[in-house]
């Protein structure tokens, strides 16, 4: 089938399509990607022109066996994309989503984002599967550290990098190229996804694996399969409606249509 597409014409429609997939569900789940924190301020990875991995190459310095073997390169990228993080604040798409839980018209959120955005909107059920900017872990002796004092710590170590009292630098609570997801986290979000009558796919391209699978997931299942975001995705020809204007814009007149 050929989802609704929104435009300056249709976008009405596209809104009250989408308004209406969610009323008729029990359970609706959303999927979060970058695309959700790009209005505020925050750059996603693959965009044309303006994709943080178009700038660098994230197996230089975002790759698990970069942080092991030369921790104050990794941590010269990590710890200028955590001061970006830090004070960054949730934007109405995250808060329309907090509203929908609220409501008791959204049972979860899954995201790829380690922003926080989403804790910080309000949202409760959060399955965040490619981990948090929240703490950083030693992987000597397992201490945790909270963001704010990781920070610290980087800004006083003469190489940048923020070191656990044992000496060893501590990891960002992140999901780096060459981990695997967290099996916890993993199995929560398909089997969200696998009960969910709607998935709700808002800024991701899904072109990322595991993650990637779960639409195809809900759809096995039964349920259907909603998107808001500007990019092609590889589910696009699943989709009841696509919604495909500005991510805030397009949630609120759903919102508003509810």
């Amino acid at each position: 089938m050929n989802p609704t597409r929104s435009s300056a014409a249709t976008r009405s429609a596209g809104a009250d399509r989408l308004a209406g997939l969610i009323r008729e569900s029990d359970t609706v789940v959303a999927l979060t990607g970058a695309g959700i924190s790009v209005p505020s301020g925050i750059p996603d990875f693959r965009s044309p022109g303006t994709g943080l991995w178009e700038k660098v190459d994230p197996m230089e310095v975002a790759h698990i066996d970069v942080f092991r073997s030369d921790p104050a390169r990794f941590w010269s990228f990590y710890g200028e994309r955590f001061t970006a993080l830090r004070d960054v604040r949730p934007n109405r798409a995250h808060l329309v989503l907090a509203e929908l839980e609220r409501r008791g018209q959204l049972a979860a959120v899954i995201t790829q984002n380690i922003d926080m955005l989403h804790r910080r909107a309000g949202t409760r059920e959060l399955i965040e599967v490619h981990g948090s900017i929240e703490q950083a872990q030693c992987p000597g002796c397992g201490t945790q550290l909270p963001l704010e004092e990781t920070q610290a710590r980087r800004d006083s170590d003469p190489e940048g990098v923020p070191r656990c009292d044992c000496g060893h630098a501590l990891k960002p609570g992140v999901v780096l190229f060459g981990e695997l997801l967290p099996q916890l986290a993993l199995a929560r979000a398909e089997e969200l996804a696998e009960g969910a009558d709607l998935l709700l796919c808002v800024g991701s391209s899904l072109e990322v694996y595991p993650v990637a699978s779960l639409p195809f997931i809900t759809r096995a299942a039964g349920g259907r399969v909603a998107l808001v975001t500007r990019s092609g995705t590889p589910v696009d020809h699943l989709a009841e409606v696509k919604l495909d204007g500005d991510v805030v814009d397009e949630l609120e007149a759903v919102l508003s249509a509810l």
